[in-house]
């Protein structure tokens, strides 16, 4: 089959290939998630921002 640092090094490197799958995976979902959130807030019509009427600029 393989002598023993064979298997490990086939065992480390598979470990890193998985680890490498998930973080290609899970960074631009973050991205793409913060993206969304600031599109909502900023398309959120908040009573703070608006000015209201006779008041001073």
């Amino acid at each position: 089959m393989g002598s023993k640092i064979a298997k490990a090094t086939f065992l480390v490197t598979a470990i890193m290939f998985f680890a490498v799958l998930a973080l290609d995976i899970a960074i631009p979902t973050l991205v793409l998630c913060v993206m969304a959130l600031s599109t909502w807030l900023v398309s959120l019509d908040l009573p703070i921002a608006r000015k209201q009427g006779g008041e001073a600029a």
